[in-house]
């Protein structure tokens, strides 16, 4: 299908000339690659057999000019006309835009041409395309021979369908640039209907920057550096989602005292770290910040069963939760 560019304003389209062996595909090729100018053409890649029969495809990138703002670009394909290179054959076709069906009209070739046409539009079905509904022409090549089918000939047996048809001598160039003109023709009014229909019957398509643009969000400030001390202890006592016993602690660390310039959650009043007791195990507390005392004693127990822990929170840093892992050990049993 044909390939619509729109960031580079481009379209690529796909024509291939098929016919059976030795008709005169590759000399079309041949010929249009001399006639038309350097500035015009690609590299033309050929790939023949010791029998100087093309085994691959050729490859000729044709630019065609503009179609409602947009660079045209013909990529021209031939096929391998032998039976046994049907794989290839159907390998070409596909994507294929526009077909060109190059006929021997030597007598004693008219089964071969049937079968050729045939195995086309075989071909063409596996990939759920009808021929009738691309742009296709015929062009009956080696009308130079003494021996040829008539015109009329050929077109009652070739072309029921009575698509355009063009005689030719590609040997001389004569009929090859009139068939490439004519199919042509015929796919670009096609896309050019394509195109308007795409674009509401504008005469420009859209270019990309008609895009609708999409607003960023404003970039959020990173948080001010949390104390290294602090980060540390928030990542030891994160708790963990897997049941199990828990890794022995690292020793306690002095908490490093908050610097006067660091913000403070009472709006930025420089006050030193504050301190808060957690009972445990059955009472867990959120600070006061009004009434926070700048040193603090941990109270006496109020049993035997009972351990007062105190906790000291570097002034900044939002405390989630803190898990405090106990051990009491049997001195009998021990």
């Amino acid at each position: 299908m044909v390939v619509v560019s729109y960031s580079g304003k481009e379209i690529n389209a796909k024509l291939v000339y098929y016919g059976m062996g030795l008709s005169g595909k590759t000399t079309n090729l041949e010929a249009i690659y001399e006639t038309v100018p350097e500035t015009s053409r690609g590299k033309m890649v050929s790939m023949k057999t010791q029998s100087d029969r093309t085994l691959f495809f050729d490859l000729l990138p044709l630019d065609l000019g503009e179609v409602l703002g947009f660079k045209t670009r013909f990529l021209l394909y031939t096929v391998p006309g032998q039976v046994f290179y049907n794989a290839t054959r159907k390998l070409v076709l596909k994507g294929a835009d526009a077909i060109v069906f190059v006929a021997d009209s030597e007598r004693g070739k008219m089964d071969e041409n049937k079968e050729s046409i045939s195995n086309l539009r075989a071909n063409l079905a596996e990939y759920k395309v009808n021929l009738d509904d691309l742009p296709w022409v015929i062009q009956y090549n080696k009308r130079d021979l003494p021996d040829v089918y008539t015109l009329e000939e050929l077109e009652r047996e070739l072309n029921p369908q009575k698509v355009p048809c063009m005689e030719a001598v590609a040997t001389q160039g004569r009929g090859v640039m009139e068939t490439f003109q004519i199919v042509s023709k015929m796919l670009l009014e096609r896309v050019t209907r394509d195109l308007k229909r795409q674009t509401g019957g504008s005469r420009s398509a859209p270019s990309p920057s008609s895009s609708p643009s999409v607003s960023m969000p404003t970039p959020i400030p990173a948080p001010s550096p949390m104390p290294v001390a602090a980060a540390t202890a928030t990542a030891g006592n994160r708790p963990s989602r897997f049941p199990g016993p828990s890794a022995p602690e690292a020793p306690a660390r002095a908490p490093a005292p908050a610097p006067a310039s660091s913000p403070a959650w009472n709006g930025g009043a420089s006050e030193p770290a504050y301190g808060r007791e957690v009972a445990l195990p059955s009472e867990k507390m959120r600070p006061s910040i009004a009434s926070q005392p700048e040193r603090f004693e941990a109270p006496a127990p109020s049993s035997a069963n009972e351990m007062v822990v105190p906790v000291r929170i570097p002034r900044g840093q939002k405390l989630r939760e803190i898990n405090i892992r106990i051990v009491i050990e049997n001195e009998e049993a021990a």
